[in-house]
């Protein structure tokens, strides 16, 4: 099953269902009002997206990295996870985030500047944004090994992306998590562009190539499906939790916007290569589907535009609600317990801003 090249696909790019002799008997509860609530989620988190790309571009957030594209992939992994699976994400993850019921407004306080983190991770079970390339996917294999330590059951999912593959981090949880069998699920999103660099540069073998050099059974998916996104990742947890080990899922996607919102892919990607992955759009695909059914009307497209814009009017008014932090907050939480270090800087910092009222 998760030893082959062959791209598992349930859903053609015109929105015609496929059944497949491993993957589709994980798929068979998703009914009409299932594929409802999946469109749903895609459209509202392409909205989130534009709305805090909009949001960078005036000036309210530092930086911003895009999704655009990518929406089944996220989308699909993360409602095939139970509830105590635990998310170890990169940066790029807010269609994740969504759909662990993150509130939209709280992925922007990273990226305002206005907090370390975001959320409490234990909470929604999901780690906040990673900027370090490929560190999460050595986290999240010593929290598997810790789950089988302590005899916990669930599951562990790491993101990343292609590029990430070349950092060293990765194989050393790819070595790591098959010698101890660590419940873990590599979930790399190969949007085909690591910054301004091809994936071919990454590597000669396709990214699942990867995960089989290390044991770690592997598989790729068309990651702008999001039926076979959720098949793929179900069989991949359920695996981990029935003691069986990693498994390495290439979701194949495309990132059709920048790497984050202070790139411009134009000066290195060309447009003829834009043009044939909108063809792959993964919304348009399951709104063929949904058509295909006659499951549109217009009442539906109206009830998800006004989530959708609903949603949005939130995010921005959150962001631009924020109460910035006061700077001796920068001290807080370094550690769970008081540090004589962690004082000993504060009472330095706290001398140096005196200096600087007094010089007004």
């Amino acid at each position: 099953m998760f030893d082959t090249d062959d791209l598992v696909q349930l859903v053609t790019e015109s929105g015609e269902r496929r059944t497949h002799p491993d993957f589709s008997p994980y798929v068979d509860d998703i009914d009409l009002p299932a594929l409802r609530g999946l469109y749903e989620d895609l459209v509202v988190v392409r909205r989130i997206d534009a709305e805090a790309t909009a949001l960078q571009r005036q000036g309210e957030l530092g930086l911003w990295a895009p999704l655009l594209g990518q929406e089944a992939a996220q989308v699909g992994s993360a409602r095939a996870l139970a509830s105590d699976d635990f998310v170890f994400a990169s940066y790029r993850e807010h269609g994740v985030a969504y759909c662990r019921g993150v509130d939209p407004t709280h992925m922007l306080r990273f990226w305002r500047g206005s907090t370390h983190s975001g959320w409490n991770p234990f909470e929604y079970k999901m780690t906040t944004p990673a900027i370090i390339v490929g560190s999460q996917a050595l986290h999240a294999t010593g929290y598997g090994m810790g789950m089988q330590f302590d005899g916990a059951t669930g599951a562990v999912i790491t993101y990343f992306g292609d590029g990430a593959t070349s950092q060293g981090d990765i194989s050393e949880a790819f070595g790591f998590a098959a010698s101890f069998a660590a419940p873990v699920v590599f979930f790399c999103q190969n949007n085909q562009w690591a910054i301004s660099e091809p994936v071919s540069l990454q590597s000669p073998v396709g990214i699942a190539a990867r995960g089989r050099g290390f044991g770690v059974p592997s598989v790729r998916v068309d990651g702008n499906d999001v039926l076979a996104v959720i098949a793929v990742t179900r069989a991949a947890l359920e695996r981990a939790r029935d003691g069986a080990g990693p498994t390495l899922i290439e979701a194949v996607t495309y990132r059709m916007g920048p790497h984050t919102t202070s790139d411009d892919p134009t000066r290195y990607r060309p447009a003829s290569l834009d043009e044939e992955w909108t063809t792959k759009d993964p919304l348009d695909r399951i709104r063929a589907l949904l058509d295909a059914e006659d499951a549109v009307d217009e009442d539906y497209l109206a009830q998800i535009k006004a989530q959708a814009d609903t949603t949005a009017a939130a995010l921005r008014r959150g962001c631009l609600e924020t109460v910035e932090p006061v700077p001796m907050s920068l001290f807080d939480n370094v550690y769970a317990e008081p540090h004589p270090l962690v004082d000993e800087e504060r009472r330095r910092y706290a001398a140096y801003l005196d200096t600087l009222q007094g010089s007004h």
